[in-house]
């Protein structure tokens, strides 16, 4: 296989899950949950990820140290999610939901099950069969594996 072609395959792809990522999430995050588009987006990579450190949300998300401590400051003062000293480390504090924050991501999630459920409604079951094992291939073997629940 040409390995270009297979980049720009990938390029097209990660570009269409955007796309898609923000057809499914623009209603959810218009809806009544009281955060910005900026403020969503670290809550949904909170929720997915948790428990996670600052700069972790900075890389990911592409935000500076300062822009990012500002929005985690004011979703901890919507009580949407707590910083609380690690464990293992003194120094190292880690973010996670609250449970006003995850109950909040839940029902975002919920709302985006739905819409994708429509998006795939007339997908046969041997097509539905063959993008699962799709996304376990790229899940493994391309992106960053999934982060076990905490």
């Amino acid at each position: 296989m040409d390995k270009t072609t297979l980049f720009h395959k990938v390029i097209n792809l990660t570009t269409s899950m955007h796309q898609v990522t923000h057809e499914l999430t623009k209603e959810v995050k218009s809806k009544a949950f009281s955060v910005t588009p900026v403020q969503y987006r670290i809550m949904e990579l909170i929720a997915v990820q948790q428990p996670v450190t600052l700069s972790e949300i900075c890389d990911c998300l592409d935000l500076s140290m300062p822009n990012a401590s500002r929005e985690l400051r004011k979703l901890k003062e919507k009580d949407l999610c707590e910083k609380v000293v690690a464990v293992d480390d003194k120094r190292k504090h880690i973010i996670r939901l609250s449970e006003k924050g995850q109950n909040m991501m839940n029902a975002a999630f919920q709302g985006i099950e739905a819409q994708f459920l429509e998006r795939i409604q007339h997908v046969s079951e041997e097509d539905l069969a063959q993008i699962d094992f799709a996304l376990d291939v790229l899940q493994s073997k391309v992106f960053y594996p999934a982060k076990p629940p905490q």
